[in-house]
């Protein structure tokens, strides 16, 4: 007796067959979007346009576009077969919240009970923009600031507050430039339990950056009259209170103000922090 399958199709009919996945192992590629292939039953060749879970459209050289499913070994690339999948998009880590000081955000930190450590800052405004850019970061370390209402009387408040071991004292001066009259106030202080820092603008309002405020510059402020006022009139704004809104308004984040001022909080931030 002849065996038909011996004679008319050899020892394995599977064996001759190219879509057969027992055959060889079939490469599973991700269908990228433009990727050439051809669908193996129909032959439409064409570039993979869109892939979903269970199917992918083929776009060919003429623009025709055909939808097929996505079965194992169901497509040839460069002439071998292979599977399609829909590709696997990585998902982006995500950031971490920065402070507007620029700063990594510790979530849901409790403020901390107050530190024997201060920053005094010489008025209102220069406390309100320090609290915006890093009272995040001030709240989480417990760093209390306050305003002076200037500096005149500074040798006496510092000693008022008797700084001293764990007690440090951080002082922001405004205008604190060789030969001005806060540069030899702040002479008078030797303590090391004390620092000063400054930045060289007439008032806190001028650190901030003048694009942020939306002006070219700074209004020049002839000497004797009071800068504040001498800035709303130049700027055509009706009084202090409306200049400071929009000064303030325009603060967003660390990248509004000037280096010199960033620099001397930073740097009193620091040293309050600083365990002795």
């Amino acid at each position: 007796m002849i065996s038909v399958r011996s004679m008319d199709y050899g020892p394995d009919i599977m064996g001759k067959d190219p879509k057969d996945p027992r055959r060889r192992r079939i490469e599973t590629v991700p269908a990228e979007r433009d990727l050439v292939v051809e669908e193996a039953e129909s032959g439409f060749c064409g570039a993979v346009i869109s892939c979903l879970s269970d199917q992918v459209v083929l776009e060919d050289r003429r623009g025709n576009q055909r939808i097929f499913p996505l079965l194992p070994a169901s497509f040839l690339l460069e002439g071998k077969l292979v599977t399609l999948q829909r590709p696997v998009r990585e998902v982006a880590a995500p950031q971490p919240r920065r402070t507007a000081s620029g700063s990594v955000a510790v979530p849901n930190a409790p403020a901390r009970v107050a530190r024997a450590g201060r920053i005094y800052v010489e008025g209102v405004h220069d406390a309100q923009l320090v609290e915006q850019v890093w009272g995040d970061d001030l709240r989480v370390e417990g760093v209390v600031v306050e305003p002076l209402h200037g500096v005149d009387d500074l040798p006496a408040v510092v000693a008022d507050f008797g700084p001293g071991k764990g007690r440090r004292l951080g002082v922001l001066v405004d205008h604190l430039v060789a030969g001005s009259k806060e540069s030899r106030i702040v002479a008078e202080l030797r303590n090391p339990y004390v620092l000063v820092t400054g930045h060289p603008y007439v008032d806190i309002w001028e650190a901030v950056k003048p694009a942020s405020v939306g002006i070219r510059a700074w209004p020049k402020v002839p000497r004797g009259q009071d800068w504040k006022e001498g800035v709303c009139a130049a700027l055509g704004v009706s009084d202090v209170h409306e200049m400071w809104r929009r000064v303030r308004s325009s603060v967003r984040d660390f990248n509004d103000l000037e280096w010199e001022l960033l620099g001397a909080v930073e740097r009193l931030v620091d040293f309050v922090l600083t365990e002795d």
